[in-house]
């Protein structure tokens, strides 16, 4: 079974003292029958004391405030996990019963949230290109199948198009981004043909070169398939998820699966800096590279006129980390 150490330190430099800062950490491994955590350590600089809750789709969330005055906020995870592989589904039941049972759990409280594609300008478009793509005769594994295929084939992988509120309509157009939006694609359309899809954040850990997304936060889908449960597809890589996947959430869309994301009274000019370091147990070459920030953004200080809400609280400013 691969065991996995992962290290992700997220950096906040602001450009003058800040205050009042809270967040929300989603950076805690789920686990089931094919994870372990062997041990998870969460470091954030001023040492705040965290508090957990279980949210909606029962992710565990961590929540802390930072009151006094600072110009950098660093928050370190050290986790080790170790993984076990999928059982592939035997795909037994004809297609005409995998597609009923999908018609079946329509309106299942456990499916709802994952059935809605959402309104879209596009949402005929979308429609009629996969006239040729999806085969309503085919099992909805198989379709699953060929739709995260499509989407890898059609987006370029490409690292700055987008941000964490591009739409799938743009996503679309532009044919191009992030494992964020490949994942936001695939569930558009998986949603669109009536198979249940939900969004995961975690990591990926490559045991060979050339993974897109190692070294980051990664994120991919999981497809409900008809009597066998949910499946991980990552089309960001084209691949079914298994044993070198590390889930931390699940939620609709990324916005439900944020890893860190908060508030702060103060400027708004600021630095994030992301790096993730991920040992597969395997000794690391000699000649390798150190480890360098997959993630960096700066945000100047925003340009508005001056109200009684900007003059006497400042400026509040919510975080949010890409998925790569």
């Amino acid at each position: 079974m691969p065991s996995y150490k992962i290290k992700h330190l997220t950096r906040y430099a602001y450009a003058a003292p800040v205050i009042d800062c809270a967040n929300q950490l989603m950076i805690y491994p789920l686990e089931d029958d094919r994870l372990e955590v062997k041990s998870q350590v969460v470091n954030i600089s001023a040492n705040p004391e965290i508090a957990f809750f279980t949210d909606y789709f029962g992710n565990q969330v961590g929540v802390f405030t930072v009151i006094k005055p600072h110009t950098e906020l660093l928050i370190e995870s050290n986790v080790e996990v170790v993984t076990t592989p999928i059982l592939f589904p035997m795909d037994e039941e004809t297609a005409e019963q995998q597609w009923q049972h999908l018609v079946d759990i329509r309106y299942d409280a456990a499916f709802m949230d994952f059935l809605d594609p959402h309104t879209s300008p596009l949402h005929e478009e979308i429609r009629a290109a996969l006239t040729d793509v999806v085969n309503g005769n085919d099992k909805p594994l198989k379709n699953a199948l060929v739709l995260s295929e499509y989407v890898n084939a059609n987006l370029a992988y490409e690292q700055g198009v987008t941000s964490v509120e591009t739409p799938t309509e743009e996503i679309w157009q532009l044919k191009a981004g992030v494992c964020q939006d490949f994942a936001h694609l695939l569930l558009f359309m998986l949603r669109l043909i009536g198979i249940p899809a939900r969004y995961v954040s975690g990591y990926v850990c490559p045991k060979e070169e050339g993974v897109r997304g190692a070294g980051a936060t990664h994120a991919w889908v999981e497809a409900y398939i008809p009597f066998y449960g949910w499946l991980g597809l990552d089309p960001t890589n084209n691949t079914i998820v298994n044993d070198g996947h590390v889930r931390m959430a699940i939620g609709r869309q990324f916005a439900d699966c944020t890893p860190i994301k908060g508030t702060y009274k103060g400027t708004g000019a600021h630095t994030l800096t992301v790096t993730v370091h991920i040992e597969n147990g395997k000794p690391k070459k000699a000649d390798s590279t150190p480890d360098v920030p997959v993630y960096v953004r700066e945000t100047q200080q925003p340009v508005a006129p001056v109200n009684s809400y900007r003059k006497y609280v400042t400026w509040a400013q919510q975080q949010q980390q890409q998925q790569q």
